[in-house]
C-alpha cells in the first residue's frame, strides 16, 4: 500500500513551499471516515484515495488537489456532508469535492440518465476549476487499473464509459499518457479476446521491431550529429494496442500495412527551428511518404499538442513514422493542461502566480467551452451524452475562412458545420457554400486546407436533411432546436384548427371558446400543461383529442346532449378496426398508452416485431408510426420530444404472423441454400422466399424471407441458421421490401 509520507515527499520535491500539513490532515480525515470499508478486492478502501493522491502527486499538482484526491469519496461513501468538509478544509477543497461527488440517487431516473447527469455536473464544475477533471481522471485511472475483481458486465460498462467520455476528455486536455492508458485498459475489458490476440501478435514481433527501432535510432543520432543539429534524446516506440486495433479495424488492414506500427521520436532543445532542421535530416536519410507529413507546430492542435509527423520508407521497404518536437512540446504532449500549468508556474515568481493561473483558466475555457455549451443546451440526458461524444471527437480537419482564420472540425464535417462554427446565425441562414472558390453541395465533406466561404440569405432556414450531413454537436443541436420550434409553431396552429373544426360539430362558438382563456387554461392544467398554447400543441401533435377537450369545456351532460356522434359510435369503431386490419395490424397488436382508437403503423425502415422494444412517433397526418427503439432513424426523427408517445405490445394470446428478411453470409460451396432452408423448416417455420448469389469476394450471399410470431421466434430462426456448417454471419434486413 502507498504510504502518505511517500506522497508528501513527491509534493515537496515539486513544490517546496507546499502546505503538506493540509495533506496529512486530509489523510487522517479520510482514514477515519473510510475505516472498515473494503474494496471489491477485499483491500481496505483507503488504498483507493491514497492511490489517487499519488497519481496527482506524480502529475506535480498542488497540495489542494492532492488533499482533494484523499477526500474525493468521503461525501459520497460516508456520512460526512459538504458542510463538515468546509469546516475542516475550507471553501476551495469543498468546491472541488462537491464537483466530484455524484448526484444523490433519484429513483425515477434510469441508471443511464443518472450517469449522464453526473457527467453533466462534472463538466459544469471543471470549467471554473480544471482540477476537478484532473482529479476525476486520476480517480478513473486507478479504478481502471484495479477492475479485475468486478463482474465482467460491470467492467465492460465502466470501460465503455471511459472510452466514450473520460479518455476523450484527457485527449481534449492534451494528457497523452493518461488517455493512452485509459484506452488500452478499456480495450482490454470490452474486447478481451481481440485484445489478447493482438497483444500476442505484437509481442511475437517485438524482438524484431525493437531491433529495427534500435537501428533507426542509431542512424538518426549519427546523422543529426554529422549535420550538427542539436537534440536532447531520440526515442523509439511500438504503436499502442488500442490505437493499432482501431486502425486495423477501420481501414481493414493487416498489421504489415500499418505505417506507424513503429515510430521514432526526436526531442530537441526549446527552439522551433531545431525541429525543422531535424526534419530536413530525416528526409535526406529516407524517402518521405507523400501525403503523410503533418505540421502540428505551425498549426497546433486544439488540445495544445505540437509536433512534426512524417512517415518515411526505410531499409527493406519498412515504413515508419518520425515525430519531432521540443522538450516543452514533449512535456505538454504527455501531460497536457497540467504540464502547461507547471511550465508557466516554474517560470514565474510567486507574485505573478495569479497571472499564470488566469492564463491557464483562459486556455482551459477555450478547450472546454464547447463541452459546456453542449451541457447547457441539451436538457435530455441521452441527447447530452450523444452531443458530448461528438464534441469530444478529435478535430483532425483544419479549414480556413477567406480571411485566413483557422476553423478546426472533426472528420466528416461539412460546410454546414463550418457555418455554425463561425456563428449560429450564419448557420441558420446558410444557403450555399464555396470550397476553394467553387460552389459545392452543402453535404460535401471538408478536407484539410480547404478555404470555405459560406453564402447566406435572410430567407434561408435550416433543413431536417442537414442532420444527415453534420458532424458537430453545435450544428446538430442548433438545427434540432430550430426544427423543434418550427414544428411546435405548426402544431399549435394545427391544434387550433382541429379544435375549431370539432367545436363547429357541437355548435360551439369558436370565438367564445378561445376568448375564455381562464377555462382553456384550467383544461390545460388538467392535462398537466402550463398554458393554452401547450394544449393547442398537444392537440396538433395528436396526443390530446379535441373531443376530449370539448368534453371538459362543456361538462358531461351538455357534451352528451350536443354530441353528433352518439349514435355512430359502433360505426366509427368498426371503421377503425377495418382500417387496422387493412394495414396489417391485429385489432390490439400495438396499444397507445392512455389513448383509445388511434391508428398505428409500423415503420418500414425497421419493421418492428412483437417482443422488441418500441416507441411511437406522431407523424402529422399519418397517425402514430411505431419504430424499433434501436432503429437508426429514431434519433433523427424524434427531434421534438413532444412527438414521442408511449406504445406497447398488447398482451394477447393471438399469434400474429409477420414476414422478416434475413441475410446470411456463407462459404461459397454447393448446398448452402439447401442447408439453410432445411434448418428453418426443421423448426417448423414457413419460408416465403429464398435466393442466393456469390459476392466479388467469393462468399455466398443468401437472402431468406421467413414468417415469425415474435422476437423469440426470430431469435430461434437466426440461431438455427448460424448452426449450419459454412455460415459466417446472419443479420436481419429491417426494411422489408414489397414483393
Amino acid at each position: 500500500m502507498i504510504r502518505i509520507e511517500d506522497i508528501i515527499e513527491k509534493v515537496e520535491q515539486n513544490r517546496p513551499q507546499a502546505d503538506v500539513e493540509l495533506i496529512r490532515r486530509a489523510y487522517l480525515f479520510s482514514a477515519l471516515h473510510h475505516r472498515g470499508q473494503k474494496r471489491a478486492s477485499g483491500e481496505p478502501y483507503l488504498v483507493h484515495p491514497l492511490a489517487v493522491a499519488d497519481i496527482l502527486a506524480e502529475m506535480r499538482l498542488d497540495e489542494v488537489s492532492v488533499s482533494t484526491g484523499l477526500l474525493h469519496d468521503v461525501v459520497e461513501d460516508t456520512l460526512v456532508d459538504l458542510d463538515t468538509i468546509n469546516d475542516y478544509f475550507g471553501e476551495e477543497i469543498t468546491r472541488l469535492v462537491d464537483g466530484l461527488t455524484k448526484i444523490a440517487h433519484i429513483s425515477n431516473l434510469s441508471k443511464e440518465k443518472q450517469q449522464a447527469e453526473n457527467v453533466r455536473k462534472m463538466v459544469l464544475a471543471m470549467i471554473t476549476d480544471v482540477r476537478v477533471v484532473l482529479i476525476k481522471l486520476a480517480d478513473r485511472l486507478h479504478n481502471m487499473r484495479t477492475m479485475e475483481f468486478l463482474k465482467p458486465e460491470k467492467r465492460a460498462r465502466i470501460s465503455q464509459e471511459t472510452l466514450d467520455i473520460y479518455a476523450p476528455i484527457a485527449h481534449r486536455l492534451g494528457m497523452g499518457k493518461v488517455r493512452s492508458e485509459l484506452e488500452d485498459l478499456s480495450f482490454k475489458n470490452i474486447h478481451p479476446e481481440e485484445y489478447n490476440k493482438l497483444s500476442k501478435e505484437v509481442e511475437s514481433r517485438r524482438p524484431e521491431l525493437e531491433k529495427k527501432l534500435e537501428k533507426i535510432r542509431s542512424t538518426i543520432i549519427k546523422n543529426l550529429e554529422e549535420n550538427e543539429v542539436p537534440f536532447v534524446e531520440v526515442q523509439g516506440r511500438v504503436k499502442r494496442l488500442y490505437s493499432l486495433w482501431k486502425k486495423l479495424k477501420k481501414r481493414k488492414l493487416t498489421i504489415e500495412q500499418v505505417y506507424d506500427l513503429i515510430a521514432a521520436r526526436i526531442i530537441t532543445p526549446n527552439q522551433r527551428r531545431n525541429c525543422y532542421l531535424a526534419l530536413s535530416v530525416i528526409h535526406d536519410i529516407w524517402t518521405p511518404v507523400p501525403e503523410r507529413f503533418k505540421d502540428w507546430i505551425a498549426i497546433p492542435r486544439d488540445n495544445l499538442y505540437q509536433s512534426l509527423h512524417t512517415s518515411v520508407i526505410g531499409d527493406g521497404g519498412q515504413a515508419f513514422e518520425v515525430q519531432i518536437r521540443t522538450e516543452e512540446m514533449h512535456y505538454i504532449a504527455e501531460e497536457g493542461v497540467a504540464a502547461h500549468w507547471k511550465y508557466k508556474e516554474s517560470n514565474l515568481g510567486r507574485q505573478e502566480d495569479d497571472e499564470s493561473l488566469d492564463e491557464l483558466r483562459k486556455t482551459v475555457e477555450k478547450l472546454l467551452l464547447p463541452l459546456v455549451e453542449t451541457t447547457e443546451s441539451n436538457e435530455d440526458s441521452e441527447d447530452f451524452i450523444e452531443s458530448l461524444k461528438l464534441d469530444l471527437y478529435p478535430k483532425d480537419v483544419y479549414t480556413f475562412t477567406p480571411m485566413g482564420k483557422i476553423i478546426e472540425l472533426p472528420k466528416g464535417a461539412s460546410p454546414i458545420d463550418f457555418a455554425y462554427a463561425i456563428h449560429s446565425e450564419v448557420g441558420d441562414t446558410c444557403k450555399g457554400a464555396k470550397i476553394n472558390g467553387r460552389i459545392v453541395p452543402l453535404r460535401t465533406k471538408l478536407q484539410n486546407g480547404d478555404v470555405v466561404e459560406i453564402m447566406t440569405s435572410p430567407n434561408s432556414t435550416p433543413s431536417r436533411d442537414w442532420l444527415n450531413h453534420v458532424a458537430t454537436s453545435r450544428a446538430r443541436t442548433r438545427i434540432r432546436s430550430w426544427i423543434a420550434k418550427q414544428q411546435r409553431k405548426d402544431s399549435v396552429e394545427l391544434g387550433r384548427k382541429l379544435l375549431e373544426k370539432e367545436a363547429k360539430k357541437f355548435n360551439v362558438s369558436t370565438k367564445k371558446l378561445f376568448k375564455d382563456e381562464v377555462e382553456i387554461k384550467r383544461i390545460a392544467n388538467e392535462y398537466g400543461l402550463g398554458r393554452p398554447e401547450d394544449l393547442m400543441a398537444s392537440i396538433g401533435y395528436g396526443k390530446t383529442l379535441p373531443r376530449n377537450v370539448l368534453a371538459k369545456y362543456l361538462g358531461p351532460d351538455k357534451f352528451s346532449k350536443l354530441d353528433p356522434d352518439n349514435k355512430k359510435d359502433s360505426r366509427i369503431e368498426s371503421g377503425v378496426k377495418a382500417v387496422k386490419k387493412l394495414i396489417g395490424l391485429g385489432d390490439d397488436a400495438i396499444l397507445v398508452k392512455g389513448v383509445d382508437n388511434l391508428l398505428t403503423t409500423r415503420a418500414r425502415c425497421c419493421n418492428p416485431i412483437k417482443g422488441e422494444e418500441i416507441v411511437g412517433y406522431i407523424s402529422l397526418g399519418k397517425g402514430i408510426v411505431v419504430h424499433n427503439k434501436r432503429c437508426k432513424n429514431v434519433k433523427q426523427l424524434m427531434v421534438n420530444k413532444d412527438r414521442i408517445i408511449d406504445v406497447e405490445w398488447a398482451t394477447s394470446d393471438k399469434k400474429e404472423i409477420q414476414s422478416v428478411q434475413l441475410f446470411a453470409k456463407t462459404e461459397d460451396r454447393t448446398g448452402m441454400l439447401a442447408g439453410i432452408t432445411n434448418a428453418i423448416s426443421d423448426i417448423k417455420t414457413n419460408i416465403r422466399d429464398a435466393r442466393a448469389r456469390v459476392s466479388n469476394e467469393d462468399e455466398g450471399l443468401i437472402e431468406v424471407t421467413v414468417e415469425v410470431f415474435d422476437k423469440k421466434h426470430l431469435d430461434k430462426v437466426v440461431k438455427s441458421i448460424k448452426n449450419v456448417s459454412g455460415v459466417i454471419d446472419v443479420e436481419r434486413i429491417n426494411n422489408l421490401k414489397k414483393k
